[in-house]
């Protein structure tokens, strides 16, 4: 069976697909000189050269991008390497095959060098190609598609195609795939992030009745939830991690969906039907039963919201209201900061913050965290300077850095606050006069204009 990547060659060295730092394969020059070194070839039948001559490869492709003034850009061309099964193939076959997928895919529009090496148990081809059509003068376009298309589509799918037309095998997908990083961690017995969210989504499922108690759940071992309306996919985000993870990313059973009918199942011994299209809506646990009014007066809920959040929420409300029914008149700059205020609001009732003081007691409350995350940070970076290899400490400062983060946001809201609360006072005290104005004209007693009482009229 073969197996096919595809490289980009670029002039820098740190921008190159897959062989980083290696002048070797990163160079269009050097690379065709690689391709085609006779002491891996051992025979000249073993390269083939298509709409460029095998000797001058490398000048033709670049009179090719010099003619359509493309030789400045910073893609030279690409490099597909096409391996295979020790002893699955002889050498005429896989030159064969090389030059078959070189054909279908390249050669009606590019200069392609197609050659295969001999010096490896595993017989392998390199089929490099400039990266500007001679026909057209335009660029190919390393679309994703072009790599993983499907059945006879893309680089790969056309190569599976030639393999089983010369009674090759083909790698079958199968499981998902995952990171290099989290395979060598499997493979080490190292615990990572997928892992350890996985085990732990399953703990949740297990302690967990409904999708809300499952949130819950996670919420309460430290996780970070993001799901629908906010998001199209749900995703989580471990203690301590740096980015948010994808349920659908996990594995099987760990979707949307598929920890929906897990919790169904266990629930009432029947799993529901999966459908990863339509997300998990809060209305679709449980059909709605009957529904019953309430006689009588409901007790007043206790813990009335006092202070500057009481004031901010009656800002709110006057903001929101109508300007026909208004009674004060706001001007347009405050109406426009209606999201900046609201987002105020959500933070002094996220934190129960109802007066001045303990705004303050916030503040140097973030601001001591904000102090010691910085110093251990330093110590860090100290440790890592070192210590470069020394994962851990790294990780462990972008832990801090994310949180430092959060903090200087709501430092700086906090700040935000403290200096809008006057001009929010004054708002409402001006909406309290002109209230007050108006119950006081309501009050007084109609007179009739130009009638007095006290005089008889003829």
């Amino acid at each position: 069976m073969a197996y096919t990547k595809i490289i980009v060659i670029h002039n820098r060295l740190d921008r190159c697909l897959n062989y980083t730092q290696n002048e070797e394969k990163t160079s269009l020059e050097t690379v065709l000189d690689y391709a085609m070194n006779r002491d891996k070839t051992e025979q000249d039948c073993f390269e083939t050269a298509l709409n460029c001559d095998r000797e001058t490869a490398y000048a033709d492709m670049m009179d090719t991008k010099r003619r359509w003034g493309k030789a400045s850009r910073k893609r030279k061309g690409y490099h597909v390497i096409q391996s295979f099964a020790p002893g699955e193939v002889t050498p005429e076959q896989a030159h064969a095959i090389g030059v078959e997928l070189a054909q279908r895919l390249l050669a009606d529009k590019y200069e392609v060098v197609v050659s295969t090496h001999l010096n490896k148990a595993h017989l392998h081809s390199h089929i490099v190609f400039n990266s500007v059509s001679f026909v057209d003068g335009s660029m190919y376009r390393d679309r994703i598609a072009d790599l993983l298309g499907g059945s006879g589509v893309g680089i790969r799918g056309t190569s599976d195609a030639i393999c089983l037309a010369h009674g090759l095998s083909v790698i079958e997908p199968s499981e998902p795939s995952i990171s290099r990083a989290e395979w060598e961690a499997g493979k080490a017995g190292k615990p990572n992030f997928r892992g350890l969210a996985r085990a732990d989504i399953d703990t949740a499922i297990a302690n967990a009745y409904t999708m809300r108690s499952f949130w819950g759940e996670l919420v309460k071992m430290g996780y970070q939830v993001k799901r629908y309306p906010q998001v199209t996919h749900a995703a989580v985000k471990p203690p301590g991690g740096v980015r948010f993870l994808r349920l659908d990313k996990l594995g099987a059973g760990y979707s949307e969906t598929e920890i929906f009918s897990r919790l169904t199942e266990s629930r009432t011994g029947t799993a529901p039907p999966i459908s990863d299209h339509t997300p998990i809506l809060p209305q679709r646990y449980f059909s709605y039963g009957r529904r019953y009014r309430v006689k009588g007066n409901l007790p007043l809920k206790a813990g009335r919201t006092q202070g500057i959040r009481f004031l901010y929420l009656k800002y709110l409300y006057l903001l929101r209201k109508p300007p026909s029914r208004r009674k004060t008149p706001v001007s347009r700059e405050e109406i426009i900061k209606f999201d900046r205020y609201q987002e105020q609001f959500f933070y002094l009732r996220k934190n129960r913050i109802d007066s001045v003081e303990q705004l303050t007691m916030q503040q140097e409350a973030l601001q001591a965290e904000i102090d010691a995350l910085t110093d251990r940070r330093a110590d860090l970076y100290r440790l890592r300077r070192k210590a470069p290899d020394d994962t851990a400490c790294s990780e462990e400062i972008g832990t801090i850095t994310a949180r430092l983060r959060v903090l200087r946001r709501e430092l700086k809201l906090c700040a935000r606050i403290e200096g809008d609360i006057p001009t929010v006072r004054a708002q409402m005290e001006i909406s309290k006069e002109r209230s007050d104005h108006e119950k006081a004209d309501k009050s007084r007693p109609e007179q009739s204009v130009g009638t007095d009482r006290g005089v008889p009229t003829y």
